[in-house]
């Protein structure tokens, strides 16, 4: 058991409590977990108690905790330059810009960086409409962009309400068979009737007021929503027949998440501009962008783009870029994600699935997964929150780490997981549904 200096949880938690200010957070109720260190899919606290992260801090920790490459990287830029204004060239940032687009679709030239996904998707909806010249943005309702103006308000979950001051946002419902708005029967009803109500959003805001569609290629907080195999292909092409521009929102599953380096690979199609952050450099210091294609570039080649950041590609933020996309390709482990979720972590859900009724739905690709969880099967009624509250604790009593939304459990671990570790996650998960809700089917 490691222990860390004589520091008490207790100690760091009280230090956090009375002097941070959490986000989407009742202050008073407060009482977070203290880490102390972590490695690969591993985390310890302040006296050594070890947790297995399935959840990948917020699915953004790809290349797992500490990585020996990234944290020397880091440490090696610190020591030569630790920062420098966006307007100076530096090896690091054009580096990082390099290794992005060799992993982007062809005709992609640059990338604008950000200090993460929330600004990305503020300069992308820039770009769009100074671009095309309109102001509308359609987004889904079932999606989350960002906690910054035009950002939250994009974002389509609740969370958009008490935060509305952004202008020409417009929402619309995307695919979701199991609690389909469109009383779909299978995922080509769903697919097909998700498109016509987009059509007639469209229609109804008017066509050549739309500057942007922005979507998550697989939503994430809303509860890894894999879309109908068509339905992309199907926005692009309404975005091309009404002159918008598609923005497809990569912060979440991009570089390596969905077993693949950018998720609307899945999917054959490609979008017009594309944002990104969390897994490009696994969070180790804030970092995200614009990945922009070439005749954007040309639209700003004799045009002032009217935004900026002061820490845009910070050095240290593009070193761990480069260490962080240097890591994963030489160690596989974007074939490692596509292996483990196919082979290993979605097979293992879905036994899950199948032993434990509260178990509505398994859905997911590579190291993206969730479990949407029912108090009836054939009602498909969400659990309570009191068992929703009962299951993260009964995981984090067994030392597991889940992404836990309203009544689902997201399954992420970092793309360097093993079949061991999620053997032991899925054993975790298992004997906490056994606790809540009694033995499982069949068993």
């Amino acid at each position: 058991m490691k222990q860390f200096d004589g520091i008490t949880n207790q100690h760091v938690r009280e230090l956090d409590k009375r002097h941070v200010f959490h986000s989407w957070s009742a202050q008073a109720k407060l009482d977070p977990l203290a880490f102390a260190s972590g490695a690969g899919c591993l985390l310890w606290d302040y006296e050594g108690r070890e947790y297995l992260d399935f959840s990948s801090q917020l699915i953004n920790t790809n290349v797992g905790h500490q990585h020996p490459r990234v944290v020397r990287a880091i440490q090696e830029q610190a020591a030569q330059l630790c920062t420098i204004a966006p307007a100076a060239a530096n090896l690091a940032r054009g580096e990082a810009a390099q290794r992005i687009l060799a992993r982007a679709p062809r005709g992609f030239e640059k990338v604008f960086f950000t200090n993460g996904g929330a600004d990305a998707n503020e300069n992308a909806i820039r770009m769009a409409r100074q671009v095309t010249g309109r102001d509308k943005v359609l987004s889904a309702y079932r999606s989350y962009h960002g906690n910054t103006g035009a950002a939250i308000v994009a974002t389509g979950d609740p969370r958009r309400v008490p935060n509305e001051y952004a202008r020409g946002h417009v929402h619309f419902f995307n695919p979701y068979l199991y609690r389909s708005e469109f009383h779909a029967r299978d995922e080509d009803e769903e697919c097909e009737r998700a498109l016509r109500h987009l059509r007639r959003v469209i229609e109804c805001e008017g066509g050549g007021a739309i500057a942007a569609i922005l979507l998550e290629s697989v939503p994430g907080t809303a509860g890894v929503l894999v879309p109908p195999r068509d339905y992309l292909k199907g926005v692009r092409a309404l975005a091309d027949e009404f002159g918008a521009l598609l923005i497809m929102d990569e912060v979440m599953v991009g570089f390596g998440r969905t077993g693949a380096w950018f998720a609307f690979e899945h999917f054959d199609v490609t979008p017009d501009l594309i944002t990104f952050a969390k897994g490009v450099n696994s969070g180790y210091v804030p970092a995200g962008g614009v990945i922009v294609p070439e005749r954007i570039c040309a639209y700003f080649a004799e045009r002032v783009f009217p935004g900026g950041l002061t820490y845009s590609g910070h050095p240290l933020a593009m070193a761990a870029i480069v260490a962080t996309l240097d890591a994963m390709q030489e160690e596989d482990m974007v074939g490692n994600a596509q292996r483990i979720g196919r082979d290993v972590l979605g097979p293992g859900l879905r036994a899950l699935g199948a032993r434990h009724a509260a178990i509505g739905e398994v859905r997911g690709m590579g190291l993206f997964w969730a479990l949407e969880l029912v108090a009836n099967a054939d009602t498909r009624a969400p659990i309570s929150a009191t068992h929703a509250a009962a299951i993260k604790a009964e995981c984090l009593a067994r030392g597991l780490l889940a992404f836990f939304v309203e009544n689902r459990v997201h399954v992420a671990p970092p793309c360097l997981v093993t079949a061991q570790q999620v053997d032991d996650a899925l054993s975790r998960l298992d004997d906490a549904f056994t606790a809540v809700f009694g033995s499982a089917t069949g068993a």
